[in-house]
Formats: structure tokens, sequence, C-alpha cells
């Protein structure tokens, strides 16, 4: 005997039903797989960006918003590639295949690691040498953006101010020594693979090394050289 037709119907529609909330249920869960997989993708990424910074490292990254689509093969990147991250950053993702869809998370990172002090007053002018550091250990995620944590970053710069005692050397309070002065006779060297010839001209301005300084010939020719040594330029080709 059929069945009556509005158990038929009731029937269909239950089934429907749960072919829908399947469906839903696959594709919140294939969100959650994606969501984790970005997460843990961008830990990956910036504990390899922080693991030689100090001894210790925490990160903790904020959750992308539900609303956005799944990002698909993350390739996480640092907006601010010349600075360390450190505090809090802002971690850049590109995603899908070709990789065109990017997106941002927030991310706070503390790093618990050794940074370099003056040991004493260090006087405007002065050379920095290894003896004039001390080293302390703290939080690196405290210290200020200009803050030098690497050695080699302070020893052999000049200090522009004075510095005291016990605090942290600054980007922005240290420079590189003039290899070259202004008016200064130096000797420029063009180079390529198969040739090298030298010319003795006229520094216009002052510049330290790997700095980009412009020379004048005696034929009123001026042209930029990069600063490799003292009274040295070089022009690559």
């Amino acid at each position: 005997m059929p069945y009556p037709l509005h158990v038929t119907f009731r029937r269909l529609a239950v089934l429907m039903c749960y072919a829908l909330l399947g469906a839903g249920l696959f594709i919140h869960t294939s969100s959650v797989r994606a969501d984790d997989e970005l997460m843990m993708r961008v830990h990956q990424f910036l504990y390899e960006q922080t693991q030689a910074l100090g001894e210790e490292v925490v990160i903790d990254i904020r959750p992308p918003s539900p609303h956005l689509p799944a990002c698909v093969k993350p390739e996480p990147f640092l907006p601010n590639a010349g600075q360390p991250p450190l505090g809090r950053v802002s971690v850049g993702v590109r995603c899908g295949e070709a990789q065109r869809q990017v997106r941002y998370l927030q991310a706070q990172i503390d790093v618990i690691g050794g940074y370099w002090v003056a040991q004493h007053d260090i006087e405007r002018g002065t050379l920095i040498t290894q003896d004039m550091l001390a080293r302390q250990s703290g939080s690196l995620s405290a210290l200020s953006s200009q803050a030098l944590i690497d050695e080699t970053d302070i020893v052999g710069k000049i200090a522009q101010r004075p510095i005291r005692g016990g605090s942290v050397f600054q980007a922005n309070a240290l420079q590189v020594p003039a290899l070259v002065k202004r008016g200064q006779r130096v000797t420029v060297i063009a180079q390529g693979s198969s040739f090298r010839v030298s010319r003795e001209g006229e520094a216009l301005e002052e510049g330290g090394l790997g700095d980009r300084v412009r020379v004048r010939f005696e034929s009123r020719e001026i042209l930029t050289a990069r600063v490799t040594d003292q009274g040295i330029l070089v022009v690559d080709f």
C-alpha cells in the first residue's frame, strides 16, 4: 500500500535538511581546517624569523576574521622586512594558487634575549669599540624600534651625540665613519667582467662605507660611485 503523499513530502524534506546540514558542516569543517593551517604556517614563519634573536620567544597571533574566505596555500611575509619582528607586528599572507590574494594578521611577539648597552659615558664624535659595550639580557620587545641589538651594527660607528652609560645604542645616534670627505681627491675605479680602469677626481660630498657619492673629474664630468675604502670609490658595470 503506498504511503500518504504528505508523509512522502515530509520524509523528503527531512532528507533535504540532513543534506543541507551535512554540506554546511563540511564547509564549516573545511574552513576551520584552512584557518588552522593558516595559523600554523604564520606561527612557524614568525618562529623562523625570531629564533635567532633570543633565548625565549612567545608568539601570540590574532585569529583571522571568520567572515573571510579560506586562505589556500598561505605564504606569510613581513611588510617591513628591514625591521626585526618584535612587539606588535603585522604579518602579510599571500593566498591562492597564484598568490594574488593578500591579507594581514596581527601578532604580538615577545623575545627574551641579550643586547648591548654603553659600558660608560661616550662623548660625541667617539669611535665605538668593543670594550665600550656591556651585555645585558631582557625583553627585546620593550626596546625602541631604533635599538641596535647586533654588535656588528654598533662597533666601528661614530657617536653623533653623547651616549650615557647603561643606555641602549640607538641607530639614529650612530653613523658610519666618513671614508671620503667633501673636496677630497679620490680614486674612482670602474670595473666589469673583463676590465678595470681608475681615474682621479674630486668628491663633492662626504660618505662612509657603502655610501654613494658624486665625484667630479677634470673634464667636468660628474658621476656617482660607491665608497669602498679610504679615498676609494667603485663604479660597477
